[in-house]
């Protein structure tokens, strides 16, 4: 969905927002019309819109419809990888700067089926695995071992991961969107967001397990963030977004929320503490930073 408007807002106006940290600057990319713009920060609260696109269209296979892009710095390759959908198919792009330009060698998805909202995952042993959603009876979220070259994945490892089937998640349509992994104290979560995008009750849950493809158990404490919590008081839609470790090494959460109570778009992006508790369960919470674009 293109996110641009013609109103001038000081608001960070991504939606699908992810942030990399990178030798201590942060930087956000998002769903926002054609391609993807590129957002730095060193403070999280004022962020400095980049040069260029950090992926231009010319550079990527696909026409419209470009959302949720996640950039990581794998340092086995030194390069940035971009994952990305475009067309409702995933695609990856690279460069040599985490501000682009992202570029993709074969203007070609990773593979051909219809599928959105991808985000990497590397093990301990160096085991890459790429989480996504296929359209099978809704949205919903699947797991496939990637190839060494990070651009394919192995067909035969596909494991379904999370359907929407809980009552939180179904308020409106089947879809459990927007995955996001971490490995803590040998425990693997998947963070996801669930409903329709466009819902009020968009929301964000989690699951467990102890290997990357599962099996996968929700967390009895879901919606962990949703619109009647203290941290969302005021927000609406609140959801897909990612979790990151801070400078100080600390985890927050960026999300993306409605513009108001009765329009959707633009929606824009906000974020909290990510809390791990004795128990290894997660909460959102603290105080919500509403990041600001400067000039």
């Amino acid at each position: 969905m293109d996110e641009s408007c013609d109103k001038i807002s000081s608001n960070l106006p991504i939606a699908d927002p992810y942030i990399l940290n990178y030798d201590g600057t942060y930087y956000a990319y998002g769903t926002r019309g054609n391609g993807f713009e590129v957002y730095i920060s060193d403070d999280l609260k004022h962020w400095k819109r980049g040069e260029k696109l950090a992926l231009s269209p010319k550079d990527s296979w696909g026409t419209k419809w470009y959302w949720a892009p996640e950039v990581y710095y794998v340092k086995s390759k030194n390069k940035f990888y971009m994952f990305y959908s475009v067309d409702e198919h995933i695609c990856v792009a690279t460069s040599d700067s985490p501000e682009g330009p992202f570029v993709q060698d074969k203007k070609e998805p990773i593979w051909d089926e219809k599928s959105i909202d991808t985000s990497l995952f590397i093990d301990d042993d160096g085991t890459p695995y790429l989480y996504f959603v296929r359209f099978t009876g809704g949205n919903v979220i699947w797991v496939a071992e990637m190839k060494s070259d990070l651009k394919s994945i192995k067909k035969k490892t596909l494991k379904q991961c999370i359907s929407a089937e809980d009552g939180w998640e179904t308020v409106r349509d089947r879809v459990a969107e927007g995955p996001s992994i971490l490995k803590r104290n040998g425990m693997y979560y998947l963070i996801y967001s669930a409903n329709h995008y466009q819902s009020q009750d968009y929301a964000v849950g989690y699951a467990t397990a102890t290997s990357p493809l599962g099996p996968w158990k929700k967390y009895t404490g879901n919606p962990i963030l949703r619109r009647d919590q203290k941290v969302a008081s005021g927000l609406f839609g609140t959801g897909h977004g990612a979790p990151f470790v801070c400078n100080d090494g600390s985890y927050k959460y960026i999300f993306h929320a409605h513009w108001s109570e009765s329009k959707v778009a633009p929606r824009t992006s906000f974020i909290a503490d990510f809390t791990f508790a004795d128990d290894g369960s997660i909460s959102i919470g603290g105080e919500l930073i509403r990041p600001e674009v400067v000039k």
